[in-house]
């Protein structure tokens, strides 16, 4: 991708990844998986803060993030999509994999 056609979306995305390979290179001893979910738990406290509500009740674009369920749910529609789009969401050795 040219960097004119980088944005801050691309950009904090390739960053969490590089954060990711940072650590596990850094410490051998370092599990992926423990990783993977602290670098989540950051992302998920980043979202949930950048999505907080104004000060108006009745405000119609917070309308859909106005309580902690709505926010929650529009959480997992944005992990879900970016789940199923990405390149790893299957994988050869799925249960699943090949089965029609």
């Amino acid at each position: 991708m040219r960097e004119a056609d980088r944005n801050p979306y691309d950009e904090a995305a390739d960053e969490v990844v590089a954060a990711g390979n940072r650590i596990l290179d850094a410490d051998e001893q370092a599990d992926s998986w423990d990783v993977a979910s602290g670098l989540l738990a950051g992302a998920v406290q980043f979202w949930l803060y950048s999505r907080q509500p104004c000060d108006n009740p009745m405000c119609e674009d917070c309308a859909d993030i106005s309580t902690p369920e709505r926010r929650l749910k529009k959480l997992l529609e944005e992990v879900r999509e970016h789940a199923e789009g990405s390149d790893y969401f299957d994988a050869p050795n799925d249960m699943n994999f090949g089965t029609a």
